[in-house]
Formats: C-alpha cells, structure tokens, sequence
C-alpha cells in the first residue's frame, strides 16, 4: 500500500523533508499495511508539507504549506509523483491542516499562527481558486464573554466523568472545570510578547448533510458552519473548558463528534440535538498516566469504530480509549508506547496502525488486536523526514 508522506523541511528549524514523500506498506498494490516499510523518497518537492490531503474524485492532492501559509495543488503524474499544479495560493499564517468538500467544490484551509479558516473554490480539475478569509472566531473566554464568568454545566458534569473515569490516583490531574480547581487555565505560559488568547485554526472536518466543524485550538472552541455549494454559512460556537486546547476530531457513525485536546490530552464527545443545537456530551482522558507537559495530536479510530487512538506528544505514547453506549461516552483502556520520538500523525489501515515520528525521523507500523483494540510492538520502521502526515494513495 501506498501513502503520501507529509513533512517539515529547512524552513521549519532546518528539518529534513524536501517535500511530499512516497512511503510504501507491504505490497504497493495491496490493500493492506502490515508488511515492511519503505520510504521511496520525495514524490514532490515542496517547502514544509506539513499536511496532505487528496480530492475526492480527481487524482489531484493538496498540501498546507505551513512555513509559506499557503496551499499548493499536485496532480499525480505517475505512481510516485506528482507534479504542481500552478502557484500557491497564500492562506494565513502558519497554514496547517487542508479539508476538501466532499463533491470537490471547495477546500477549507485551517491556520494556526493566526486563526484563519480560509475558503478556497476548486476548478472542475481540481486546481485552486481564489482564497477568501471565513468569518473570525470570538474568543469565548474574553472580557464581557458569559463564559469568562460561568462555565457550561454540561462541561462541569464532562469534567467529574473524567475524574470518574480517571480513578481515584488520577483524578487530580483532570480540570475541575466549573470548580475551585479551575482557577488557573490548563493550558501554557503563553510566550514573552504574545497576548494570552490568541486565536488558533487547526483542522475542518466535513460532516454528513453539509455541516462543517473546525477547531481553534487558541479560544478553545469548535465551530460549527454550514456548506451550501461553493460557499460556507457560519453557525454556532461550542466553547470546551478554558485552556484545554481543541485539536482534531473524529466523526463517529453514531452521530458523535470526537474532540482530542492538546494541552490537557482529553476527549470530549459533541453531538446536536433533535432541534441541530450542539452540547457536550461526556468526555475521557485519552491517556491515564499521561506525563506533566504531554501533548495531544492525532486521533483515529479503528475500522469498526469501536476504538480511538489518541497520539500523545512528550511520552511518546498512545492512548486507547473504547467508545461506549451509543455513542456518547468513551473510556481509556490503555497506554502503550508509540515507537517513535514526537507522534505528529497517525493512521489505522484495518490491522494496523502506522505512526509518524516527527522528531525521530521514522514512521512505524504496529500490529493492532481487533478483539482488544490494543496495539502491540513495533512490527516494522523505515527511515522517514520529519514525517507529519500519512495520506494514503488511490
């Protein structure tokens, strides 16, 4: 099987990708990823594709090129390349996530450096339109918010569910949203210079029947639009706890959004009522014995959806959490080791997980056991730039 590899380059702290990579899993054929690893090298050369993505029908793929804060076009011109298709279109600042509209008709690019989500309209070949900047997000948490003075109580009832999920020896480690416990924010210092709420895009995720949801990893929200053609309708604003930084998501065939945080490594469960009004509905650690510092990063879920896998940055683990009732509650079953330094991405390909490690240079490939949900050791590794982002080809 094969995959295009995203990565960072000499633009990002003089990291080694040269652009889009080609990995192979197994046979480059098949449809399964549990042989050996090879990394062919680069099938596209470009400065930082830190996230990839493909169209829907055309054989076109679309990079975030982070350092540029643009988004560039690629169509495939063979099994392992893959060639530009015009310039790149600037985005916003520290571009890093590229969702396509499922009938092809836009692309949403989220940014982080500034908040951005950016609309780009897709020609009837796949090449790239003219970007126009989406309505900016409203800092829940500001002054004069409702929110900076009371905190939802549905997220107070997800906060003592955590607790109650972490156990007894860890539930001090889980924000007492709505609490005394939550007077300082969860999330870090922010940096000398940098106003303390900043607005930060991370990732869109098209959702059945046209609805769109972002996260903003900076005011700790989840936005919710609404497709309609070629252009995007803004809805409603759901505000997760102070500091917890929403990151990405996962659409679970129960009607269920999940929602992995960076600075406190949880997961939230979302879902709209019978009216489209969205409220929270539970939540978990997606990693008991997580470590002071740890960050989230990737969430997946298993073929059959009855598992996440949340990649944890900092102790290099992966948390496994089962997902319970109909949908709305999930619970963490273990923590394993995730073979690799900085677990950017991951991605499960029926009995196996492969892992992108940023800092090790290296994608992995674990075997996972369908009855469990558990991954075992690392099966196989290859060499790998920087690797940040594992798309599988056509």
């Amino acid at each position: 099987m094969r995959f295009w590899v995203g990565g960072y380059g000499e633009d990002h702290n003089g990291a080694p990708a040269e652009g889009i990579g080609m990995l192979v899993a197994g046979e480059p054929d098949g449809a399964l990823a549990g042989g050996p690893l090879a990394y062919t090298g680069t099938a596209a050369p470009a400065p930082s594709p830190s996230w990839v993505t493909a169209h829907p029908t055309l054989d076109v793929v679309y990079a975030a090129l982070e350092g540029e804060g643009a988004v560039q076009a690629f169509r495939r011109v063979s099994e392992d390349r893959l060639a530009p298709m015009g310039a790149p279109v600037p985005a916003g600042v520290a571009a890093c996530h590229v969702a396509v509209e499922p009938n092809g008709a836009f692309l949403l690019v989220s940014c982080w450096g500034d908040g951005r989500v950016v609309r780009v309209p897709l020609g009837a070949d796949g090449a790239l339109g003219d970007a126009r900047v989406a309505p900016a997000a409203a800092d829940p948490y500001g002054s004069g918010s409702p929110a900076a003075d009371a905190v939802d109580p549905g997220l107070a009832a997800a906060a003592r569910a955590l607790r109650a999920a972490a156990g007894a020896e860890y539930a001090d480690l889980v924000p007492g949203y709505g609490s005394d416990a939550d007077a300082e924010p969860a999330g870090p210092e922010p940096e000398p210079g940098e106003s303390p709420r900043v607005s930060r895009a991370h990732e869109a995720l098209f959702l059945p029947g046209g609805t769109v949801v972002t996260t903003d990893l900076g005011f700790d929200l989840v936005r919710v639009w609404h497709a309609a053609g070629a252009g995007l309708r803004r809805g409603e604003q759901i505000a997760l706890p102070e500091g917890c930084g929403p990151r990405h998501m996962v659409w679970h065939p129960s009607g269920h959004l999940y929602v992995l945080t960076e600075y406190t490594h949880e997961v939230f469960v979302l879902s709209p009522d019978a009216d489209g009004a969205w409220h929270v509905r539970g939540g978990a650690p997606a990693a008991v014995g997580a470590l002071e510092g740890d960050t989230g990063a990737e969430l997946a879920a298993s073929r059959d959806g009855q598992f996440l896998y949340a990649g944890i940055r900092g102790s290099d683990t992966l948390g496994v959490l089962r997902v319970r009732g109909g949908g709305e509650a999930v619970e963490p079953v273990a923590l394993v080791e995730a073979g690799v330094r900085r677990p950017r991405h991951h991605v499960v390909v029926r009995d196996t997980l492969l892992v992108a490690g940023q800092a090790s240079d290296e994608v992995v490939s674990l075997s996972l056991d369908l009855r469990t949900g558990i991954p075992g050791g690392v099966r196989y590794r290859t060499p790998a730039p920087a690797p940040t982002c594992l798309l599988p080809t056509r």
